[in-house]
């Protein structure tokens, strides 16, 4: 790596310059946009919301700087509200064993479930979870949806005396308490409508990750390209080109896009084909219908 190379490496401005301009949006979107109108103060700090998570995305690879801790305390607050950020990097990093893509049980980001334990699950519950499979599903209920799973498993792992989970919900606590001052002491959005733009960022989110993982035989196969370009894809931080970002998580987000218009090829023969042009298609073909079944159509009991 050339010197010049390894100093951008060092300081990555695209994104310490998204994290200020997120959290101004945020702090603007919560009082002077929520003064002028306030639904038009909770779209931008519900984009906020969402842009932040990406943000975290990036702190928890190692961005912008090498240093894990600095990382950390520049995506401090706890703008989200319930999402400890160190749970969301520890499972996050076990979801990056691209050869556990999509399993039931060791996936901590799978939407599958084992056939078997579908069979168990009360009729209203299954009703949910195929809705959820939907993408106008996955924006009105996936949110509590993901977050009840969420921290049913974290309340599993607690009382287990599983290393680190106590010690991530602790250590968030003042990082929700950033957010609570500041809406108690600075913002003018009443805390209704801040509770809304979190779960309505929440579900911004769920755009992004309703199909990035398909069952398919080989864990290669899996992963998804979504050839957006537009105002989803800086959200996400072209996390849409989930397949580039799998294969090289050190890859800052700014270079992804160049990464795979110059190897397009490659990434597309490596995941067997799985690619939408857009978000827009994702919408149309799947608003109402699933893209896939709730129990893996592919799991085979060891």
């Amino acid at each position: 790596m050339s010197e010049a190379l390894k100093a951008r490496a060092l300081a990555e401005w695209p994104t310490l310059a998204l994290l200020v301009v997120c959290y101004g949006g945020w702090m603007a979107g919560t009082t002077w946009f929520a003064a002028l109108w306030l639904p038009l103060g909770i779209v931008v700090t519900a984009i906020c919301i969402a842009l932040h998570s990406s943000l975290c995305h990036e702190a928890l690879h190692g961005h912008p700087f090498r240093n894990d801790r600095l990382n950390e305390a520049l995506v401090l607050p706890a703008l989200a509200l319930l999402v400890p950020y160190r749970r969301f990097r520890d499972t996050h990093l076990a979801h990056h064993h691209d050869e556990h893509l999509t399993d039931p049980y060791d996936d901590p980001e799978s939407n599958y479930m084992d056939p078997a334990v579908w069979q168990t699950l009360p009729g209203w519950a299954r009703a949910v979870l195929a809705f959820n499979n939907t993408l106008v599903g996955r924006l009105l209920v996936g949110p509590v949806v993901g977050q009840v799973a969420f921290m049913r498993d974290d309340w599993r792992a607690i009382r287990a005396g599983v290393p680190g989970v106590l010690a991530a919900w602790l250590w968030h606590l003042p990082a929700v308490g950033l957010v609570v001052w500041w809406i108690a002491s600075v913002s003018i959005m009443p805390v209704w409508a801040y509770l809304l733009a979190t779960y309505a960022g929440l579900s911004i989110l769920k755009i992004r990750t309703f199909l990035e993982h398909r069952a398919h035989e080989k864990a290669r196969g899996r992963t998804v390209i979504i050839e957006d370009r537009g105002p989803l894809a800086l959200i996400f931080l072209n996390n849409n080109l989930h397949v580039v970002h799998h294969m090289h998580p050190k890859v800052p987000w700014y270079r992804l896009p160049a990464l795979y218009a110059a190897h397009r090829s490659h990434y597309l023969g490596r995941n067997d084909g799985y690619l939408y042009r857009s978000y827009g298609e994702i919408f149309r073909k799947h608003l109402l219908r699933a893209k896939d079944p709730v129990p893996h159509p592919l799991w085979r009991k060891e």
